[in-house]
């Protein structure tokens, strides 16, 4: 759900002009609504004991966004006061719906006590979540990233500068880039950065209207257009990173990415409510540093989610769930950033080959990944550290995960010995243990500590002499009241003496009626019942004091303790955040060694030269699908650029280039490919025009969404990009299709010069190598059998024979009386027909045609047989057969 809000962490300077009269407001509901107007487009959690309650029109809102009950108490300046609360216990539960749905929510806390508070207790807000700044592991999800993202565009002359800034809050990773062009063009390349991204909130100035109208997705923030401002945006960075210049990051001349790097700093810092520790570096992005995919692309190749926008699954799989066999949520996030970001940097994916390679060479994939199961989300854990708001089990679970790391690093020495992988041994040595951190937590915290710090028996016993002695108070109650009840009845002689406890009159002695004259003087009276009396005597007294504070004491000292446990752990973040890095690629590595060695693929070489040569390539997703997968072959070249694909639908031709794109990219995210062999030159972008469906709130036809895919293509590619274009013209008339499917095969071939597969239904097209050498034909075989198909799904040289139409509409269930027709009358058509072969003179013998001036009995005729054509109802067959019919009563006419 798209969302947008107006936020300022400055409300004195830019919301509140002059002072709110809350007076006919009780003393609470002021302090509410003071709160409330600094906050006033987004939703506030107010704690009041154990809830967290909203009011008026946040009430009414989060009644309906979450199903809680609305209720109407009392009464505040004469109005009623409507109400909605969340218990604060499992309030994260009702969180996550709320940011979901794009919500963003303040939370505001009791930080006063109760106990010596003459007014309302005081409160504030502690933090603002929103979809772009969670760090908690339950509102996460657990295998993508949901970074902050802000833009910001400078106007210079006719071209746009645009910056863009973006921060993985639960990550601590910042990274700017920058670029520029015309602005329709920076339009569509923001457009496709975001896509690549994949933001779950946008920050923009409140002056930025052309930005806001471009449907960008997502949660959309509009903040105060000076916090944008260059040098306040400079001196933040700064400060956040501990630098005194940019210089070292290559960002020192970036000043529209700077700009949106203070503002989303600025931002960050406001919502969390303190500084952000974990953040502590900045990567720059050039455009040419990864291939090129835009939206339409990952769509179409299904990287990570399928062409109906879903998660992978088991039914309906894509290339990141058929990977994803990571132990770790590192490992798989680190997987799905691979995926969506390959280098065009051929040493990078070289060195994770040669990892992988080693991997396998030393059958070490299932006990590293066996241990790596055992390593919590240090990633994660590390930045609430830093946040202060990682809770017990997440360090507990942090020193789990450290104390595998001797065995991890045991695992990659056995893989990297006698072998070239020198990315194997920079990850051993990133793994090394940080003794100090280690053995801070494992002194510190509890085997199986609480949940909740609030809870109590978090803090291991050892660790503090203090807390130690007021569990010991707090647990040897029961014992010493034994103690005291048995040493009482002997001094006194009552044997139904009995020592209790109650909550309303705390510890006491019970003697019965008939025992009260053996009372010693010491006793005092505490409380008189029916058939008996209560004393406590001052020994009993002195321990109740202790006993009853003893427990809250110790509460109080574990938080204390805690909090500095988390203040001592700041030192270790950097050395915790390179530790999860190099566990999530190691992870990552294991897992594609893991798939690699089950599926016999193979390492693929990266070259120099123009090339894309691929022996017996196999789709890596359709393979697991079904029983046998027929491989085929790939060869592209400088002399060998286009590849005119025929043959039935149904016949394998979208999968044979989807497959074809997939072993290219996956070669250059640094995995095994499947296929026999495969060998890739330099290639800096894929692009992709299969399939297409309308876009009604776009107001686009599926002709106009085609045709806009393909433009992009041929603005953009260039000699290295993969191109592939399927059933390009198919959404309009017959010859408008052809012309145009024409016009942009010779385009790609003399103009672009890209590698190309280009699948089509127009047999024109198949002439095209007599004319064109860099082009070749080769078609997806098919067999007729009893008036039916068979694929063969091989790809074979040369053009198809035909498109078997009838065959798979057969196969699809039309009825067969349907298909009785369609045979009689594409019997009609073909008997027409002067050849059984295409036509080329469509467009050999165009400019000829066009020169000479037509007779006068020759053009009446034709003009008769042409009015009677209604090209939009025409396939591609009748418009052929027709074009004969005419080429034939022209020659007649002459």
């Amino acid at each position: 759900m798209k969302t947008e809000t107006r936020f300022d962490p400055s409300p004195a300077k830019d919301v509140i002009s002059t002072p709110m009269d809350f007076s006919g407001h009780t003393p609470m509901m002021q302090q509410y609504l003071r709160i409330k107007a600094e906050h006033p487009d987004i939703l506030v959690f107010y704690r009041m004991g154990d809830f967290y309650e909203l009011f008026f029109e946040d009430a009414e809102k989060a009644a309906r966004l979450l199903g809680i009950t609305l209720t109407q108490r009392g009464a505040s300046n004469g109005n009623p006061v409507k109400m909605a609360g969340v218990p604060f216990h499992a309030y994260e539960q009702y969180l996550a719906k709320l940011i979901k749905q794009g919500e963003s929510v303040a939370i505001c806390e009791q930080i006063g006590d109760p106990a010596t508070s003459k007014g309302p207790v005081e409160r504030k807000v502690v933090r603002v979540v929103t979809p772009g700044t969670l760090t908690d592991a339950d509102l996460l999800p657990e295998k993508a990233d949901r970074p902050l993202l802000a833009i910001y565009r400078l106007t210079q002359r006719k071209n746009s500068l645009i910056g863009l800034a973006w921060l993985s809050m639960a990550s601590g990773a910042l990274k700017v880039m920058e670029f520029s062009g015309e602005p329709k063009l920076s339009d569509v390349r923001i457009k496709q950065e975001l896509e690549r991204i994949a933001p779950a909130e946008i920050l923009l100035a409140d002056d930025t209207g052309e930005i806001a109208a471009l449907s960008l997705p997502g949660k959309i923030t509009q903040v105060p257009s000076w916090h944008f401002d260059f040098g306040s945006a400079t001196k933040s960075l700064l400060e956040q990173l501990g630098i005194s210049t940019l210089a070292g990051f290559g960002a020192e001349k970036l000043n529209a990415a700077v700009s949106a790097a203070g503002a989303l700093l600025r931002y960050a810092q406001s919502t969390q409510g303190k500084g952000l520790q974990h953040v502590r570096s900045l990567a720059v992005e050039s455009e040419n540093e990864f291939i090129g995919l835009d939206a339409a692309t990952r769509r179409n190749l299904e990287l990570t989610e399928t062409l109906r926008g879903q998660e992978g699954s088991s039914v309906a799989p894509t290339l990141f769930s058929t990977l994803d066999h990571c132990r770790t949520a590192m490992g798989s996030r680190m997987l799905r950033h691979w995926l969506h970001h390959a280098r065009r940097d051929q040493t990078i994916a070289q060195a994770r080959h040669a990892a992988i390679n080693a991997l396998m060479r030393a059958d070490a994939c299932s006990g590293l990944q066996s241990t790596l199961a055992a390593v919590p989300d240090i990633e994660r854990i590390t930045t609430r550290i830093a946040l202060l708001s990682a809770r017990p089990r997440d360090l507990a679970g942090l020193r789990t995960g450290l104390q595998h790391l001797p065995s991890l690093r045991a695992y990659i020495d056995l893989c990297a010995k006698d072998a070239d992988a020198p990315l194997l041994k920079t990850l051993e040595e990133a793994l090394t243990t940080p003794s100090e951190c280690l053995d801070l937590l494992e002194r510190a915290i509890a085997l199986e500590p609480a949940a909740m710090v609030r809870d109590g028996g978090v803090i291991a016993r050892g660790f503090d002499a203090d807390l130690d002695e007021l569990r010991g108070l707090s647990e040897n109650a029961g014992q010493f009241l034994v103690d005291l009840e048995t040493r009482e009845r002997a001094r006194t002689g009552i044997n139904n003496l009995r020592v209790e406890y109650n909550k309303v009159h705390g510890f006491y002695i019970e003697v019965t009626h008939g025992q009260t004259d053996k009372v010693p003087d010491d006793y005092r009276r505490r409380q008189t019942l029916k058939n008996a009396e209560r004393y406590i005597t001052p020994e009993l007294k002195a321990f109740e004091d202790k006993a009853l504070s003893a427990q809250e004491r110790a509460l109080a000292r574990e938080k204390h303790l805690y909090e500095k446990i988390l203040t001592d752990l700041a030192p270790h973040i950097g050395t915790l955040q390179s530790i999860a890095q190099a566990m999530a690629q190691l992870d990552t590595l294991a897992a594609l060694a893991d798939h690699a060695l089950r599926h016999n693929w193979c390492a693929p070489q990266l070259v120099g030269e123009p090339l894309v040569a691929i022996t017996q390539g196999r789709h890596p997703v359709v393979e697991n699908q079904i029983e046998r997968f027929i491989a085929n072959d790939c060869e592209l070249s400088a002399e060998r650029k286009l590849l005119l694909i025929t043959g039935p639908n149904m016949g394998g031709k979208s999968t044979y280039m989807r497959q074809t794109a997939l072993i290219v990219l996956l070669a250059y995210m640094g995995s095994f490919v499947p296929a026999a062999r495969a060998a890739i030159g330099p290639i800096d972008k894929i692009f992709t025009r299969i399939g297409a469906a309308d876009d009604l709130a776009g107001g686009r036809s599926t002709f106009m969404v085609e045709m806009t895919e393909s433009a992009a293509i041929l603005n953009g590619a260039t000699e290295q990009s993969l191109v592939l274009m399927d059933e390009v013209g198919r959404g309009t008339s017959t010859f408008d299709g052809l012309a145009l499917a024409w016009a942009i095969a010779r385009h790609l071939i003399d103009t672009t010069r890209s590698y190309t597969l280009f699948a089509t239904h127009y047999f024109e097209l198949t002439q095209l190598p007599e004319s064109h050498p860099s082009s070749a034909n080769v078609h997806l075989s098919a067999v007729e059998h009893k008036d039916r198909i068979v694929f063969l799904h091989a790809v074979q040289a040369g053009p198809a024979s035909q498109s078997y139409g009838l065959q798979v509409a057969q196969l699809a269930g039309v009825p067969q009386g349907v298909i009785r027709t369609a045979r009689k009358h594409l019997a009609l058509l073909e008997a027409h027909s002067v050849q059984s072969t295409p036509q080329f003179d469509l467009f050999a013998g165009a400019a000829s045609q066009q020169e000479e001036e037509p007779e006068e009995t020759k053009t009446s005729a034709l003009e008769e047989a042409l009015q009677k054509i209604d090209p939009d109802s025409l396939s591609p067959r009748e418009a052929l057969d027709i074009l004969y019919r005419l080429k034939k009563m022209s020659g007649a006419a002459e």
